[in-house]
């Protein structure tokens, strides 16, 4: 019996929460997020992300409407997020990725209901198109707020960003360069060598802070999903990387993460590779996700290209000792 057992009632599986996929870490459902969100006991998971749909008029398939009123999409919202905020520990960690226009009213309410703020994270947008008498919307939101004080925190450490024409670095860091790791720490090593990655929350003194570059709270290396041979569906994806940063720097190998918005599967992927248990549901076509998980079991894991581009033709780099997954092919 795996830990998401341990925490599920007797009987989940009903008429409008079916399961659909399991593994040793996690279960995914069909089903309405609030009636799973329903289904959980109080405190019960670590972590919570949640891609609600962006109210755009978007095609999520059936059973998913994303044309409401403004004020409606804001009356559904408050009911999975009150549900989410009861069944999430104390410490644990609700990140939800959406438009700004969203996330500052999601902001208003989590403040209301007692959540602590902990981040705005800017998740940058490439190539957006001018909207009118605005300026061209450059990024998405993910804001990061905790039950109180987060039980878990892990540094997480990102590669020395160089530009894709020439190599050269894009940052300057002034006299602290050489104190730097020479090769960047790249979010591939995760898999193989976590604890070069990120730090032991309980550590957190032991740490040569000067030798590594922290992430920050503007993302710009999160590839966008909208190549044919990486969708598995009509509607929006995250790219993997994505999650794993999340996941990795918000929980342990002994916690659970929910995703009351599976989509494509991508939450459940990453929490599968990084060791932790996982529970989730979608309301509309979850082939895609389990597709995508099933791939995974069998040891199929797609290549991903960072948002910085391929290194130029003639400069060379070492190559890294990881082998599960290259998230920044060289």
């Amino acid at each position: 019996m795996s830990l998401v057992d341990l925490i599920l009632p007797n009987k989940i599986d009903t008429e409008e929460l079916i399961e659909v996929y399991r593994s040793n870490y996690g279960i995914l459902y069909q089903g309405d997020c609030i009636t799973f969100l329903n289904a959980l006991p109080d405190e019960s998971v670590d972590v919570i992300f949640a891609d609600p749909p962006f109210n755009l008029g978007k095609n999520y398939g059936k059973n998913i409407d994303d044309k409401k009123k403004d004020e409606d999409y804001l009356i559904w919202s408050k009911e999975w997020l009150i549900r989410s905020i009861r069944i999430l520990k104390p410490g644990g960690s609700l990140l939800i990725f959406n438009l700004p226009k969203w996330c500052i009213e999601y902001g208003s309410y989590l403040n209301a209901e007692g959540m602590l703020f902990r981040h705005w994270i800017a998740c940058r947008m490439p190539k957006s198109f001018p909207r009118g008498k605005r300026m061209s919307p450059a990024h998405y939101a993910l804001i990061y707020y905790t039950k109180g004080e987060p039980t878990i925190f892990n540094k997480i450490y990102t590669p020395i960003q160089t530009c894709r024409h020439c190599g050269g670095e894009i940052r300057d860091y002034g006299g602290h360069r050489k104190k730097l790791n020479p090769n960047g720490i790249n979010l591939m090593d995760i898999w193989d060598t976590p604890e070069e990655v990120w730090e032991d929350s309980n550590n957190i003194d032991n740490l040569e802070e000067n030798l590594w570059t922290e992430v920050e709270d503007i993302w710009s290396d999160i590839p966008p999903v909208r190549h044919r041979k990486y969708k598995t569906r009509e509607a929006n994806e995250l790219a993997p990387i994505m999650l794993e940063r999340v996941i990795a720097m918000t929980s342990n190998s002994d916690q659970i993460i929910v995703d009351p918005f599976g989509g494509s599967g991508t939450t459940f992927y990453a929490a599968e590779k990084l060791g932790r248990y996982w529970l989730g549901t979608e309301i509309s076509d979850v082939k895609p996700a389990i597709q995508r998980l099933t791939d995974l079991a069998n040891g199929e894991i797609q290549e991903w290209e960072s948002a910085r581009g391929k290194h130029p033709k003639g400069k060379s780099q070492k190559q890294s000792k990881s082998t599960q997954l290259d998230l920044f092919p060289l």
